[in-house]
């Protein structure tokens, strides 16, 4: 079945406006065109996630949703438009990018500019491992975060929904991996919604494509943070805040993933890729070795060793 992008004016214009024949009480009607499925409301699984219902939907300028209970446990994200939320008693701006999740329990509100509706996908599911697996993702039921790269979320979300409505045995357990995908995706790349680590999380951003980009020509941290614009002390609190490691450690397993691969294409002497990268000899095999867990000599007899006869 072939994935849509419902956020294209091909697919917009190719959905009907909703009109379900059987749809969950809960469901909202207003919406002027979506696209839903329907799994089992009362699923039967011991553990795990099991996916109740999801989908895509444009909401009409009115739209305004309150509830003080949610019988499963939902998570939703902003493709585009513009609106409020209020949350566990905590207001947000929605626009694209948030992502928010809600339960049994947890009181929210939504609400949409009429001047340009709110267009969201939304996931509600069940399960004894569904509490924890929104709050390993950093999504607890209540919270509101950001992403920086969005799209990967939109596109899972669009193959969710086309396996959510297929009928096929397996389309059960398809559904729930495609979740469980959705929650890693949206763990390694959410933030606060709060402004100031909204900031500083497009701050590492920038710094961590310059450091991406420029690997090659960039050796030390110091020439990272000023390509980056920013100081030695600021760029070192950003990745540790937010990748968890510092950015020499970084750079140092792109420069030697690069090295590896000059080492096996080039044909050239250990030395001579060393000074490629700016490093004498004994340097670039320790850092090599600690990288890749193997000398640079070993490394080209282990490659040697995988060719064919």
């Amino acid at each position: 079945m072939p994935i849509l992008d419902f956020e294209t004016a091909e697919a917009q214009d190719a959905l009907m406006p909703f009109n379900p024949p059987v749809e969950p009480s809960f469901i909202s009607r207003q919406v002027t065109k979506a696209r839903r499925f329907y799994r089992e409301a009362s699923p039967r699984l011991p553990s795990g996630l099991a996916v109740v219902c999801g989908g895509w939907e444009q909401c009409t300028p009115d739209y305004r949703l309150r509830r003080s209970d949610f019988p499963y446990w939902s998570f939703e994200f902003v493709a585009g438009g513009e609106g409020g939320l209020k949350l566990s008693g905590t207001k947000y701006r929605l626009e694209r990018g948030v992502v928010f999740a809600y339960g049994p329990g947890v009181e929210h509100e939504i609400h949409t500019e009429p001047a340009n509706p709110l267009r969201k996908y939304f996931v509600d599911f069940c399960g004894k491992d569904a509490p924890s697996r929104l709050k390993q993702a950093g999504l607890a039921a209540g919270t509101c975060r950001r992403l920086a790269k969005d799209d990967e979320v939109r596109l899972a979300f669009d193959q969710l929904i086309a396996d959510g409505l297929k009928t096929s045995l397996r389309a059960d357990r398809l559904a729930a991996l495609r979740v469980e995908t959705l929650l890693e995706l949206i763990a390694d790349g959410a933030v606060s919604a709060e402004p100031r680590a909204w900031r500083s999380f497009q701050t590492y951003q920038r710094c961590r494509d310059v450091l991406e980009s420029r690997a090659g020509e960039l050796s030390t941290a110091e020439a990272v943070a000023a390509a980056g614009h920013v100081t030695p002390a600021h760029l070192s609190r950003l990745f540790m805040r937010f990748c968890g490691q510092p950015p020499y450690q970084v750079l140092m397993r792109l420069r030697m993933n690069q090295a590896a691969a000059r080492l096996e294409e080039s044909g050239k002497l250990v030395r001579e890729i060393g000074d490629e990268f700016g490093m004498d000899p004994y340097h670039f095999s320790r850092v090599f070795k600690r990288v890749h867990g193997l000398s640079p000599e070993n490394f080209l007899k282990s490659r040697a060793g995988m060719g064919g006869t």
